[in-house]
């Protein structure tokens, strides 16, 4: 290994003497790939067989598979190509052939060893995986196809999707009470949906925004659960750093309640001494709510609602800006101060002639009549609580817009799925703790 190196940089430094000058960035990538070749031959040596563990191994088809002969393979490490050659085994029964090196290694059927894998999955999860190709050349010294970076990222977020399935199952079972865990003072829930572009396939029979179009996105639901130390100088609320953990997927919104459940469960909402929900007006989320976390307080946006109000003000006085600024003055103080009864009566007495604007002002008026006890934000803020679900509005932008909205970008529910599953992992602060249980099945 050292003269391989020893050889590169005489060449180099040679070469150097003679023009003047030394590329520095030059040496440095010929070292590596010195360094990474060096190594991989080293690797294949250790990896590689001298002889047979034993003369049978067992088949999945539930017979044994008898030695044959040994076999040279090819794998992908973070080192680079590794060449080895190990025992493989035939069975006489289904005609199929494994090697248990192989799968004590977790490389069975697979082209690219674990730690190569992850790379994969951690570029994957954050770029396009064009992108991701690039990266992987320029900073570890690794030619890979994209298709090799989107195949193996989707194949770690489906895995990681199948470990949730766990979760949410475990979750729905009778909860035994936690020993010895600390109570949680304060623990935040907060959702809402952003639409991600598909194929084409994906919209079949699905109605667009505008009516008579077709739809060309679909709905990722998206929960953030986070906690509380407590309050500033001010009597603000301050959020626990690096307490946010996500869930996301385009699913309905039984399935996302038992995802979000299960996660809530995990972060000790049953030792929770308060629990609150933030949303916006969607039906969805309170219904929600009210089914997987009944009990908890539940508060609407303020800053959704008070856009209501700014959009509802714009039509109602198109005409007389003036007249406009001091309805919107009048109606966001009531809102401020939790008069949504005030708020609702002032509504209903607005007359429009135009059809199309008093029903919008009568929708308004049932909206804000409907979650008048979800915006009485003078009490919330009397116990130091969050009254904006900015975390889980600036999750959809983190989580779910800078891998998914991308320009171009056009998904199979399944591969957004998945990785939307990684993403989520990684964000949360849990994907080293799964890659250390699950890197083999991945």
């Amino acid at each position: 290994m050292a003269e391989e190196v020893t050889r590169v940089l005489e060449v180099v430094l040679g070469g150097a003497r003679q023009s003047g000058g030394v590329d520095l960035e030059a040496v440095e990538m010929l070292v590596r790939g010195a360094m990474h070749r060096a190594g991989a031959a080293l690797l294949g040596q250790l990896l590689s067989e001298a002889a047979p563990s034993a003369a049978h191994s067992p088949c999945a088809c539930g017979h044994r598979a008898r030695y044959h002969d040994r076999r040279r393979r090819q794998l992908l490490t973070a080192l680079g190509p590794v060449e080895f050659e190990r025992g493989y085994y035939l069975c006489p029964h289904c005609h199929r052939g494994h090697s248990v090196r192989d799968r004590e290694l977790g490389v069975d059927g697979r082209a690219c060893s674990p730690g190569v894998r992850r790379m994969m999955a951690v570029v994957g999860s954050e770029t396009s995986f064009e992108q991701g190709r690039e990266q992987l050349a320029l900073l570890a010294g690794l030619e890979v196809t994209a298709k090799a970076v989107e195949r193996n990222a989707e194949a770690v977020g489906r895995d990681l999707e199948a470990c949730q399935q766990t979760e949410i199952g475990r979750a729905k079972q009778l909860e035994l009470p936690a020993v010895g865990v600390p109570p949680v003072p304060i623990l935040y829930l907060e959702m809402d949906g952003t639409g991600v572009p598909v194929v084409k396939a994906e919209t079949q029979g699905r109605a667009g925004k505008i009516e008579g179009q077709p739809a060309h996105t679909r709905e990722v639901k998206l929960g953030c659960v986070f906690t509380q130390t407590g309050t500033d100088a001010e009597g603000r609320p301050v959020r626990q750093q690096d307490s946010t953990s996500y869930v996301a997927a385009i699913e309905s919104a039984e399935p996302f309640g038992l995802r979000l459940y299960a996660e809530a469960w995990r972060r000790g909402w049953s030792r929770a001494k308060k629990k609150v929900v933030i949303g916006d007006g969607a039906v969805w989320i309170w219904n929600l709510a009210h089914q997987h976390f009944p009990g908890a307080l539940q508060i609407v946006d303020l800053y959704h609602a008070r856009q209501h109000l700014w959009e509802l003000s714009g039509q109602l006085f198109a005409d007389d800006e003036a007249a406009g600024k001091h309805w919107l003055a009048v109606a966001l103080e009531q809102l401020d101060q939790g008069k949504i009864e005030a708020l609702v009566k002032q509504l209903r007495d607005q007359k429009p002639a135009h059809a199309d604007i008093a029903k919008r002002v009568s929708n308004e008026a049932d909206y804000f009549e409907h979650n008048a006890e979800r915006m009485r934000y003078p009490a919330f803020r009397a116990q130091g609580l969050f009254v904006g679900s900015g975390v889980v509005e600036a999750a959809c932008k983190t989580v779910i817009g800078a891998r998914l909205k991308g320009s171009g970008m056009f998904w199979t529910v399944r591969g957004a799925n998945a990785i939307l599953a990684l993403r989520c992992c990684r964000l949360s602060g849990r994907f080293e703790d799964y890659w250390a249980e699950h890197s083999r099945a991945a």
